[in-house]
């Protein structure tokens, strides 16, 4: 770990700390840097620190979070991790969540289960650079050599004597230490706080209410927006009579937003401004609005996923291959094929896009629940005509996000109606409008034809996909899925010696957007129902054609991801009903199966009940590999939230267009899961000592699958499309 020496006076200076404590900063190593996109060699008049410590002289001690909370403790895990190298005292820790500014703590964008994975190690080194300070400082005083003291509790502790001094005593002393080069971190067996069980920092705000979220923001002249937009994608507005709208009470001003053509800008809106967010939004439905609802206005969802589902039963464009795959059908002993797809997902989280915008002369300051402060910085300064650092972001804690809150189009509408109004505006997007007019997960067709052998083994792979790709977000001439986005499939450890993956067509006719798990979802559900499959195809039971799947001897490359696929499978096996199934009611079911995404490897065994067209999840048992889990309790809550947002996806919530335009609305008709629907869920963590991967996501890549091998082991019928049983809109 290399660490730029920087005076007091210099650090105080660029940091903002307060004075009179120790202000650690702490860069990232070279490799984190790169993995990031930083550029190492930066000037070095700028410090990139990614995350503080500050330590006052009365010991109390603030860890700065970089990254963003939004109910997956990353606030707590994180921090509780640097105590625990620091030998801080937890009950004398306080987290406080940090303002944009990448210059400061590096990238801030959270999402894609990166950041514990790349976050870890840095902040462990903070700690533990910190601890080294304090002993130096410690034995400065006691005038002893640094290895006859050690750290303990928020105390350096002389060996010989048993002395101690406090972390405040030491705090201003420590300050003028040059921080170490190098740092040593502990050993598992020492870990303290990494591991176990903490409580959330912000465990107390959250269920007394005080924890303030995006739209729980005020601050002084507060004026409240509500905004309408084109319900067709690419739609233009042609007209908007004001007067119904401005004739309410209360109602100060109608706001054309034009589209603002960068990623994450407004597509384009009107927006109404009055003294409280209900008249807001009640006069928005008084707007007379005439659209021109552009290339659009014909998209049928359902129509869309049928010709999908043409394009991937039909060659199309080959992305990758390796062997014969030709000659291997040519000379199969059977083949085996199935086609599936997926409905458009909306984000839907409890807190609807919601941010405060103070647009001033010399100023724009910003309160916003977002997964990336850097983009909200990026898109005003571009709307404004500023500079990114200008732009001054706030990060408040998200109500759910799930990956719409990367985008920022509702903070660049909150900034229109403020530069409008020259006074602070809150914009709340209604349930409705966050429904109709936001980005969704991509519609999807796979199509997936094997070759088997004589004696039931696969012997060629040939996967086709089409689905509207993220890359179309940033280019609209982009109709199909790139080769890259592809690489999960082709690359899938699965050992296989001949295997081709194709691209089918799919034109863009909405906003796609990053969704929980993005790809591994449809991924997932293709690979693990194909293969229940083809255990039932060959005669042989699931778990053991998984287990000849994944097989290292065909696949050496991938040996340490094919032996950690198959751990977690049998985990999920032994911690469920699998090996008894056979004694389960004629009624029940239970279905397994395993998918690597995110660097993790997550394995389901899912129990059901199926009566008639009822299908009840009774029991799910996940087994998770991710390596060092950082806390117990909201690693297994991480797993329960998959269970939650996969039995909708997978049973009954799909974004419907039809004539350009969504037809859900709200939870009546794109309902979640009722808490009298949860099953019991077990979580099952493969403690291997590894550095930690991601958690977040990758619970929702093999539950579809589970479920779906679950249903068809109780009744017999097998569903390929997600939603099983989709809600009627």
């Amino acid at each position: 770990m290399t660490i730029e020496n920087v005076s007091r006076r210099k650090f105080i200076k660029q940091s903002g700390a307060m004075a009179g404590g120790l202000c650690l900063g702490f860069m990232l190593p070279n490799a984190a840097m790169a993995k990031l996109g930083l550029d190492q060699h930066a000037d070095s008049a700028v410090f990139n620190p990614n995350a503080f410590i500050h330590i006052a002289e009365n010991g109390d001690t603030l860890i700065y979070c970089g990254r963003c909370e939004m109910g997956q403790g990353i606030s707590t895990a994180l921090p509780a991790a640097v105590a625990d190298e620091l030998e801080a005292d937890w009950t004398r820790v306080r987290v406080k969540q940090a303002d944009g500014n990448e210059a400061l703590y590096g990238p801030q964008s959270t999402g894609g289960s990166a950041s514990i994975r790349t976050m870890y190690i840095p902040m462990r080194e903070a700690g533990a650079a910190a601890k080294v300070m304090l002993i130096a400082a410690a034995a400065k005083k006691w005038q002893v050599a640094a290895e006859d003291c050690y750290a303990q509790s928020h105390f350096v502790i002389n060996r010989n004597t048993q002395q101690k001094l406090g972390f405040g005593e030491l705090a201003s002393l420590a300050s003028d230490v040059d921080v170490p080069k190098q740092v040593t971190l502990k050993s598992k067996p020492d870990y303290k706080y990494i591991g176990k069980n903490i409580a959330r920092h912000n465990q107390g705000e959250i269920v007394n209410g005080s924890l303030t979220y995006g739209a729980d923001t005020k601050v002084a002249g507060l004026k409240y927006g509500a905004v309408v937009h084109c319900p067709v994608f690419e739609g233009k507005l042609l007209s908007v009579d004001k007067s119904a709208a401005l004739a309410m009470q209360g109602v100060f001003a109608v706001v054309e937003i034009p589209r603002m053509d960068v990623p994450f800008g407004s597509i384009g809106a009107v927006g109404v401004v009055a003294n409280n967010t209900w008249t807001a939004q009640q006069a928005a439905k008084k707007l007379n609005i005439e659209w021109d609802l552009g290339p659009n206005k014909t998209y049928d969802s359902q129509a869309y996923k049928a010709q999908l589902v043409k394009n991937v039963e039909a060659p199309a464009e080959k992305t990758a291959q390796r062997g014969d795959v030709e000659k291997a059908f040519a000379s199969a002993a059977g083949i085996h094929s199935a086609t599936y797809t997926g409905g458009h997902l909306s984000h839907s989280p409890m807190e609807p896009n919601a941010s405060v915008v103070w647009v001033q002369d010399d100023s724009c300051e910003v309160w916003a629940a977002t997964q990336s402060p850097g983009d909200i910085q990026k898109v005003l300064a571009q709307y404004l005509e500023r500079d990114p650092k200008d732009i001054l972001v706030h990060v408040n804690m998200a109500g759910g996000a799930f990956g719409r809150k990367f985008k920022c189009d509702y903070v660049q509408e909150a900034a229109a109606l403020s530069k409008a109004v020259k006074a602070p505006v809150q914009l709340t997007w209604s349930r409705e409008e966050d429904t109709r007019t936001g980005y969704y997960h991509s519609i999807n067709a796979q199509h997936i034809q094997a070759a088997l052998d004589e004696q039931g083994h696969v012997t060629a792979w040939l996967h086709r996909a089409a689905f509207m790709p993220i890359a179309s977000l940033f280019d609209s001439s982009v109709e199909r899925a790139p080769a890259g986005s592809l690489n999960d499939v082709f690359n899938h450890p699965f050992g296989i010696a001949n295997m081709r993956t194709e691209s089918g067509e799919a034109k863009r006719h909405t906003r796609i957007g990053w969704y929980r798990a993005v790809y591994a979802i449809f991924y997932g559900f293709a690979f693990g129902a194909f293969a229940d499959e083809l255990a039932i195809k060959t005669g042989k039971d699931t778990l053991s054609f998984l287990n000849n799947l994944y097989d290292s001897n065909k696949n050496p490359e991938q040996a340490e991801q094919v032996r950690r696929s198959k751990g977690a499978l049998a985990l999920a096996a032994e911690k469920s009903k699998w090996h008894s199934r056979d004694k389960l009611p004629k009624n029940q079911g239970i279905g397994i199966a395993v998918h690597y995404s995110f660097q993790s490897y997550v394995a389901m065994a899912v129990l059901v009940e199926v009566q008639g067209d009822e299908i009840k999840v009774l029991e799910v048992d996940c087994a998770v590999d991710c390596g060092q889990v950082l806390n117990t309790d909201s690693a297994a809550a991480q797993m329960e939230g998959a269970v939650v947002m996969s039995i909708g996806l997978s049973l009954r919530t799909e974004i419907v267009f039809r004539e350009g335009a969504v037809v859900n609305s709200n939870f009546h008709d794109y309902p979640v899961l009722r808490i009298n629907e949860m099953p019991i869920v077990r979580s099952h963590f493969i403690d291997n000592g590894d550095e930690p991967t991601g958690l977040g996501e990758p619970g929702l890549g093999p539950f579809p699958a589970a479920l779906s091998n679950a249903v068809f082991a109780a009744s017999g019928k097998r569903y390929r499309d997600l939603p099983f049983q989709p809600t009627k809109v």
